[in-house]
């Protein structure tokens, strides 16, 4: 059985009889995305030996949400943000979570997660699901400055794992500074001043021998 095969954990949770349909549906979302907390990321945790899970990340982005909005370059909505942050990996608990580094895994992401995101957002009330799914793809499209800066919070919070860590997922073989370099890139489509940051980040590691510097030609 894959992900996307499993059956919904409101199965096994019965409702009190005479619940209301929109809360009941409500309720099973509620009680669906608790799967969250069981998908495994590759960054490893600061103050645990173990990788974190995505409910961990997706409350650290809200976090640093709050702490850094007075970074972003264009005015945001924090309120929208905190929502598209919370809402951006739900879609994992079907897809599961592609590594960034992992090349091979994202040549067939953008299908899983829409699949994921069709049966997901599907147990809410339709005009919630509406809103759900509106927020994944605004994040997703990363054309509105709420969603430029919540991609922003969730490439910069890996990239302080890693550091911390003293390389983590930066060992991944083939991956070199100028890699994670490009991949952070998109932090600098929403705050310059955190975008410097993340490249002091990036250089110190490879100064320090924590993410190998391209030699190509050189």
């Amino acid at each position: 059985m894959t992900d996307e095969d499993l059956p919904p954990l409101a199965a096994s949770v019965r409702q009190p009889e005479g619940t209301p349909d929109r809360l009941r549906r409500q309720i099973e979302f509620v009680i669906e995305v608790d799967r969250l907390k069981n998908v495994f990321r590759q960054s490893p945790l600061l103050a645990a030996d173990r990788k974190e899970n995505d409910a961990e990340h997706s409350w650290h982005l809200a976090l640093m949400t709050l702490v850094l909005a007075e970074y972003a370059d264009e005015p945001v909505d924090t309120s929208k943000v905190l929502a598209l942050v919370l809402v951006h990996d739900l879609v994992e608990i079907y897809a599961g979570d592609t590594p960034l580094y992992d090349t091979a895994g994202a040549a067939g992401q953008e299908a899983r997660e829409q699949r994921a995101a069709d049966r997901l957002f599907a147990l809410l009330p339709g005009d919630q699901q509406e809103r759900f799914r509106a927020l994944w793809d605004e994040f997703e499209a990363r054309v509105t400055p709420e969603a430029r800066f919540a991609k922003a919070m969730d490439r910069l919070q890996p990239l302080l794992l890693n550091y911390g860590n003293e390389g983590g997922t930066w060992r991944t073989p083939g991956v070199t500074e100028e890699v994670v370099l490009t991949r952070k890139s998109v932090i600098k489509d929403a705050s310059g001043d955190l975008w410097e940051y993340a490249r002091s980040l990036i250089r110190t590691g490879a100064d320090r021998g924590w993410v190998p510097r391209d030699r190509t030609g050189a």
